[in-house]
């Protein structure tokens, strides 16, 4: 008595080998790309603002301490005017950086050697008295605030997603949609101002579709360094799938 073959069902076989392997978008999440407006550099000053708003309308701070309030919201706020109105790279910060060094030493001599320059300075220093009341931090928090509202809004309605497959551009307020291949997608990262990076990881991101004859560049790009890591591994997985037939 011979025995019959087994026969093997090609598409149960292929339908266990699929349910077996992960599905194409399970913990395949596209990476976010959102270019910001530089006004998000002012987070330190809209912080400073914030806390000086808060003690001098709950603390009953009055006096020197509002003075020294107001210079470090001025302070704060004109470093951060200068990072936005300048670009400050690698090679510009270190001559930043030993102008700076080089200032702390001229002065660390001249009052070693003109010892009544000091006091003259610091006569003027103490005499300059800028204060601010709670009023003006409150306005100053509350407009600030409103522009991060509005700029969190507009994220909804303009960014990029990076999927294995394909780059995603989603923009509108209908939610219009734009298609890239992500096969041969080059990807740059630049780093343009040292302080922008150093505040939020922001940096420039420049794709290159594959077919496309210009670049999209993406200014601003929040914490850059992980979300290049993320893309390159994004794309430098392979994904095989099998379909029943």
């Amino acid at each position: 008595m011979q025995e019959e073959p087994t026969v093997t069902d090609e598409s149960t076989s292929a339908k266990q080998e699929t349910e077996a392997m992960p599905n194409e978008n399970q913990g395949n999440e596209g990476v976010i790309l959102v270019s910001y407006p530089k006004i998000i550099f002012m987070w330190p000053a809209w912080f400073i603002a914030i806390a000086a708003a808060i003690l001098l309308s709950f603390a009953g701070l009055e006096g020197s301490m509002a003075i020294i309030l107001t210079w470090t919201f001025l302070i704060v706020f004109s470093i951060n005017l200068v990072v936005l109105g300048f670009d400050f790279p690698r090679t510009t910060s270190l001559t930043l950086f030993f102008i700076g060094v080089a200032l702390v030493l001229g002065g660390s001599l001249l009052v070693v050697y003109f010892p009544d320059v000091l006091p003259s300075v610091r006569g003027w220093l103490t005499s300059l008295q800028p204060r601010a009341n709670a009023t003006f931090y409150w306005i100053v928090s509350i407009v600030l605030g409103l522009i991060y509202g509005g700029v969190a809004i507009n994220r909804k309605f303009d960014y990029w997603e990076v999927r294995p497959n394909e780059l995603l551009h989603h923009h509108g307020i209908l939610s219009d949609l734009e298609r890239f291949p992500t096969r041969q997608l080059r990807v740059e990262k630049e780093i343009n101002d040292i302080f922008e990076y150093m505040l939020m990881g922001s940096g420039r991101l420049v794709l290159h579709p594959s077919g496309e004859r210009k670049a999209i560049v993406l200014d601003n790009v929040l914490w850059i360094s992980k979300k290049e890591r993320l893309i390159t591994k994004l794309l430098g997985a392979l994904q095989v799938q099998v379909r029943e037939q």
